[in-house]
């Protein structure tokens, strides 16, 4: 396929937390505010005169430093996170917002607290508790943890504009970035799509990392233009999967797994777009920030919520997007001590496979694509695996 014109930027954006249009926008007098979780209401981020950076540690090498202050038995995010914070490359941020939902996490926030690892007099760590169940209660519960750890601190602290205008104006911002990745990603219901999982990892990445007011213009020409992209006319794959799973923030990997003959055509996993690029439908009668957190906890897809609908409701979701998607199995990937995805990757992926009758395999994996010689084996046995089973349901083998 041609190659997308805006390709090669983007990926130069990923390369550095602090990427040229951070700086830009930090230039432009706007605050930088980190989060690294879907329970943190993004849109809540970008009020005012703030924008959201979900955090990464891009190229990350030894994680010895924050492996002393931590431990070795938590997941590569959080001590990458320490470790680049130690570095001094988190300079830029005027806060960090954070849930209380990952006890891994947790101890990530709050030696960016105790280190002082950021140089900024007014930085602050800010951690909100979330519910698990979604209830009239702890709606209003969630929506005062929003207003009082996140709003009302950015108000305090720099004098940021958080009424009910600026939250709407945050929304529509929020929702056209929506719209556009929503368009692209349909792309990857086509027999043979337009677009590859990588190329599209890159774009959606880019949406979490970047201010969005000056990405916008290039994500609609990227519509436009993938609007007439024509697919090569040999398939390049062997197999279509859906990715499922934990935290990734890293497009290698998805690189490698369709270099291992697997196209990914839809993203179940956080940083990724299913869920994250839903639009939020707001209404004049109830409460705006009441709405925008019912919109994030009905929509999360994290296996920290443990209600039986949830948890059923999580299987279902996964089934769904094999079949929209037209996939022919899943991955479901662990990042290396991520506690709630170790529980719901073995039972989730035993369900999809015996109960749904849809391939699966799972995979654990460190935080960064440079040492995943197992992952691409795996990968590639599991493509095997799909031809095997699409050759014996031709020939009407029963399986």
């Amino acid at each position: 396929m041609k190659d997308l014109k805006h390709l090669i930027y983007f990926e130069n954006l990923l390369q550095e937390a602090k990427n040229e249009l951070v700086d830009r926008a930090i230039k432009d007098g706007k605050l930088a505010v980190a989060y690294t979780c879907y329970h943190i209401p993004e849109v809540l981020l970008n009020v005012g005169n703030c924008f959201s950076v979900r955090l990464r540690a891009p190229r990350t090498g030894s994680m010895d430093i924050a492996t002393y202050y931590m431990s070795s038995y938590l997941c590569g995010y959080s001590k990458a996170l320490l470790e680049r914070g130690i570095e001094g490359g988190y300079n830029f941020l005027s806060a960090f917002i954070g849930s209380e939902s990952c006890s891994e996490m947790n101890r990530t926030y709050e030696h960016f607290e105790v280190l002082n690892l950021v140089a900024n007099d007014k930085f602050f760590v800010s951690i909100s508790d979330i519910p698990f169940k979604i209830e009239p209660h702890t709606i209003k519960h969630y929506a005062n943890q929003m207003q009082t750890k996140v709003l009302d601190r950015l108000r305090d602290v720099y004098g940021v504009d958080i009424s009910e205008q600026s939250l709407r104006k945050a929304v529509e911002e929020h929702n056209e970035v929506c719209r556009l990745i929503t368009e692209i990603g349909e792309y990857r219901k086509e027999e043979n799509p337009r677009i590859t999982g990588y190329e599209f990892h890159v774009l959606n990445l880019v949406t979490y990392c970047c201010p969005k007011y000056l990405i916008l213009d290039k994500l609609r020409e990227t519509a436009r233009e993938l609007k007439t992209r024509e697919p090569d006319e040999k398939k390049n794959y062997r197999a279509k999967v859906v990715v499922v799973g934990s935290e990734m923030d890293d497009p290698d990997f998805t690189k490698l797994i369709e270099e291992s003959g697997a196209l990914v055509v839809a993203d179940r996993y956080c940083f990724g777009s299913l869920p994250g690029r839903e639009e939020i439908k707001l209404n004049d009668e109830h409460n705006v920030l009441e709405q925008i957190v019912l919109h994030y906890m009905k929509t999360c897809q994290c296996p920290r919520y443990m209600n039986q609908d949830k948890v059923r409701g999580r299987k279902e979701y996964v089934k769904k997007l094999v079949n929209d998607y037209h996939a022919d199995g899943v991955i479901y990937e662990q990042l290396k001590f991520c506690e709630y995805w170790g529980y719901e990757r073995a039972l989730a992926s035993h369900i999809m496979t015996n109960e749904y009758g849809i391939p699966s395999v799972t995979v654990d994996r460190q935080y960064t694509a440079n040492a995943s010689g197992q992952l691409r084996t795996r990968v590639q046995a599991f493509v095997e695996s799909l031809e095997i089973k699409k050759i014996q349901k031709e020939k009407g083998i029963n399986l």
